[in-house]
């Protein structure tokens, strides 16, 4: 069995108000670079044999930290990396709301079948990502990875392996805490869901 924890990278200027991230390449601010160095405590005491980020620039300061606290080199994998949200990229939904009122309320009623213009669909990043995850697991089988990724890609994830409609990852999952843990058991043939959306809470044992 292998473990894989995903990691949502540290807080980035866009944070608030919300504005869409997907390839928008930005950097992690000083409140992400201070959950960055609280991932890092947490890394060292859980046992981490292998390590990836994506290609843009908040995942790779996010797992900076981690690597100098495991004594790893993170592997590189795009295929993790957020969703194009198209003509959302930058803005809130407010502002998408007076300038593309049509896109938003179909977003809302079905954000998979009508996700944003010129965007990517939701179910391509879900395929490209479990592809990216089974190369990490076959690199390392048997170990504890921690990639560090993003939310709406995170919650997609959840949602297919759960079995639940993509459409509903809005709604059964709304919010991801940034530097949360997500963690998936996966065995040949199989990957479940252990935990969603937990604080990167170093180990202490017992006196």
């Amino acid at each position: 069995m292998t473990t894989v924890v995903l990691a949502r990278h540290g807080r980035t200027g866009w944070h608030s108000p919300n504005r869409y991230t997907g390839s928008s390449d930005i950097d992690i601010d000083d409140v992400g670079t201070g959950q960055a160095a609280r991932l890092a405590e947490w890394a060292s005491t859980a046992g981490i044999t292998s390590l990836a980020c994506t290609d843009l620039r908040r995942t790779r300061q996010t797992v900076r930290p981690v690597a100098a606290a495991v004594g790893l080199t993170p592997t590189v994998e795009p295929r993790l990396r957020e969703l194009h949200f198209g003509i959302a990229e930058g803005h809130t939904l407010d502002e998408l709301r007076a300038s593309h009122p049509d896109a938003v309320d179909a977003f809302l009623r079905d954000p998979v079948t009508h996700h944003f213009p010129d965007g990517e669909h939701p179910a391509d990043a879900v395929r490209r990502a479990r592809a990216g995850l089974a190369d990490l697991v076959a690199a390392d089988p048997d170990g504890t990875i921690l990639a560090v990724a993003h939310s709406t890609l995170i919650r997609l994830l959840v949602t297919d392996v759960m079995g639940a409609p993509l459409s509903r990852y809005r709604a059964l999952l709304p919010d991801l805490v940034p530097t949360s843990l997500t963690t998936f058991l996966v065995r040949p043939g199989n990957i479940a869901l252990a935990a969603f959306n937990v604080p990167p809470v170093p180990y202490r044992p017992e006196p």
